[in-house]
């Protein structure tokens, strides 16, 4: 049996619908290929037998707990909580892939400052805010203060395309969009950079460097920001675990039931050959 965890609506701005869909449609595609799968949302889940391979869009603490009590009783978890857990802490993950040689945005720049929460991920616009100016800051990070955000990050504004990422890792899928051409947004922040002039970059240079991002993550089901400047240079401004895929999700289930799919039949083939040895 195959465990589809859903996320918390909190966790889910303006998105309900769409992480539900993904989820829902990785469960589907594993379902018309004969696994069962059944689907709980993390709120309401519950200890239970333990189920071959666990499909995970969860983020509070005790779904984490619980997936890496699967992962020590040998079952495949699909993201990992250990990178989960760092992906919902932006500070400690900039930290890391600065340190393994991500480009990410630089801490001054010209062009305005972003402020972000530091220990979290987004769950409203008061989460990430922009500053037009260095003077600006102070007031934007007193604004942030009152709505409950204490640790702020602040990173310079990178000029560029907007561009968003979605990668399943090990199997092939990986696409990119233009947000200022489809208009589809969360809080409206994209607008910031304007319409994309589709700057010339090399494709391969970003695909590269968000599976190296998700490598130091540790997720395999990823997504993200990133500009690409004038010069066709890259940069990562924002790296999530399991987006909703709303621009390619048929494509990304099928990729994402078949990184599971493929870990379940590792798994099985190493347990056979563990009791042939023993």
């Amino acid at each position: 049996m195959i465990l589809a965890i859903g996320r918390a609506e909190r966790f889910s701005p303006n998105s309900v619908e769409k992480d539900a869909a993904i989820l829902e449609g990785v469960a589907d595609v594993l379902r018309h290929d004969g696994y069962v799968v059944e689907t709980v949302g993390e709120t309401a889940l519950q200890p239970g037998p333990v189920a071959e391979a666990c499909l995970s869009m969860g983020r509070l603490p005790q779904t984490l707990a619980y997936l890496t009590q699967m992962q020590a009783r040998g079952s495949v978890v699909v993201n990992s909580p250990a990178g989960v857990d760092l992906c919902c802490n932006r500070r400690r993950l900039t930290e890391a892939l600065r340190m393994a040689g991500v480009p990410v945005a630089p801490a001054e720049g010209s062009h305005g400052y972003w402020l972000k929460r530091g220990s979290g991920v987004a769950e409203s616009r008061h989460d990430v805010q922009f500053a037009a100016t260095k003077a600006d800051v102070a007031v934007v990070m007193e604004d942030m203060r009152r709505h409950g955000v204490d640790d702020i990050m602040v990173s310079a504004h990178v000029e560029g395309d907007l561009l968003k990422f979605y990668g399943v890792h090990g199997t092939g899928f990986f696409r990119y969009f233009y947000p200022g051409d489809d208009g589809m947004s969360k809080f409206g922040d994209e607008r910031l950079n304007g319409r994309p002039h589709h700057y010339i970059f090399d494709e391969s240079a970003l695909r590269l460097a968000a599976e190296l991002a998700s490598r130091v993550a540790g997720v395999d089901v990823y997504g993200g920001d990133c500009i690409v400047r004038a010069d066709g240079s890259v940069c990562l401004i924002d790296f999530n675990d399991w987006p909703s895929f709303s621009r390619c999700r048929d494509e990304a289930a099928q990729a994402i039931a078949k990184l599971t799919a493929d870990r379940l039949a590792q798994t099985i083939k190493k347990k056979r050959v563990w009791h042939q040895i023993f």
